[in-house]
């Protein structure tokens, strides 16, 4: 076996081993009511560069990820620790995966952080949107 494929083949068994599903911290506070129209441009100056909407790019395609279960667009490559997961992406998931991505998921290949919770805010409120799903 060569050894990209034992590298693959330990992360894929990493992920299985450390596979949870997802809850919420107990200890996060409650996401505040976002703007979606904020969130656009948040939205295209922090995720537009690996990220669209309609298509996948270096990351998988948004439109219709609120509600979505974790690794589940069509024709997309995840991680093998994301596909491990089994939770669906609701605002809390969102929140934290935005928050902080491999503390979440360790071993997941998305790394930008968005710390402040009003951007986090916003941002799902556009992908709700966009998606969408109404306003909760």
């Amino acid at each position: 076996m060569s050894r990209s494929h034992l590298t693959a083949l330990a992360l894929a068994v990493f992920a299985m081993i450390t596979a949870t599903t997802f809850q919420a911290s107990p200890q996060q506070p409650p996401l505040p009511d976002g703007d979606p129209a904020r969130g656009a441009g948040l939205y295209k100056r922090v995720c537009a560069a690996c990220h669209s909407l309609d298509a996948n790019r270096v990351g998988p395609m948004h439109r219709g990820v609120v509600g979505r279960p974790v690794a589940s667009v069509q024709g997309f490559r995840y991680s093998a620790a994301l596909s491990a997961q089994t939770f669906t992406w609701d605002a809390a998931a969102l929140d934290q995966w935005l928050t902080n991505p491999p503390a979440m998921v360790p071993g997941t290949a998305m790394g930008i952080r968005v710390p402040k919770p009003r951007d986090r805010a916003d941002i799902i409120a556009y992908l709700r949107q966009e998606g969408g799903q109404p306003a909760p």
